[in-house]
């Protein structure tokens, strides 16, 4: 898979070492979490970037406690791509979403400009409103003029 990536000519190649970390063999394994960083890293574009992100969700699940502890830390990193996975890192969790996570990851991110990153926090915050949109009025409400207007349109969209 990573000589598939590093070696790619194609970006549709770097999509298929991607699909490769869904194999049965790599589901929520610990071990790729530095082939996930690399991938973020490296590729530093949304698609690939976000093509991931499901996988961070996977880790979160299985190894809760140090992979909080991982996100946390992407959340204030120099690089931008990082920060923004830590932030979509628990996409599609639903109820095993941590809401105290989220809003750690989330909350260092909000005066940053970037449009990448006011995406992901109004992308995030939209996917848990729908397993728990008072938390999300809340944290909307408690953040007023921090979030982005992008985000908070985001965030509230499906809210009614």
């Amino acid at each position: 898979m990573l000589a598939l990536w590093r070696e790619a000519g194609w970006r549709e190649e770097r999509y298929a070492a991607i699909d490769l970390t869904g194999l049965r063999l790599a589901a929520g394994e610990w071990s790729m979490l530095p082939v996930y960083e690399e991938i973020i890293r490296s590729g530093a574009w949304w698609d690939l970037v976000d093509g991931v992100s499901h996988r961070l969700c996977e880790l979160l699940q299985t190894h809760r406690e140090d992979m909080s502890i991982v996100l946390r830390r992407w959340s204030t990193d120099a690089d931008m791509w990082i920060r923004r996975a830590a932030i979509t890192a628990q996409l599609g969790a639903k109820s095993a979403t941590d809401p105290a996570l989220l809003a750690a990851v989330v909350e260092p991110n909000l005066a940053d400009p970037e449009f990448f990153i006011r995406k992901a926090i109004g992308w995030a915050l939209r996917d848990f409103a729908a397993t728990d949109p008072e938390w999300v009025r809340d944290f909307v409400a408690q953040h007023g003029g921090a979030l982005s207007p992008l985000s908070r349109r985001e965030a509230l969209r499906k809210i009614t």
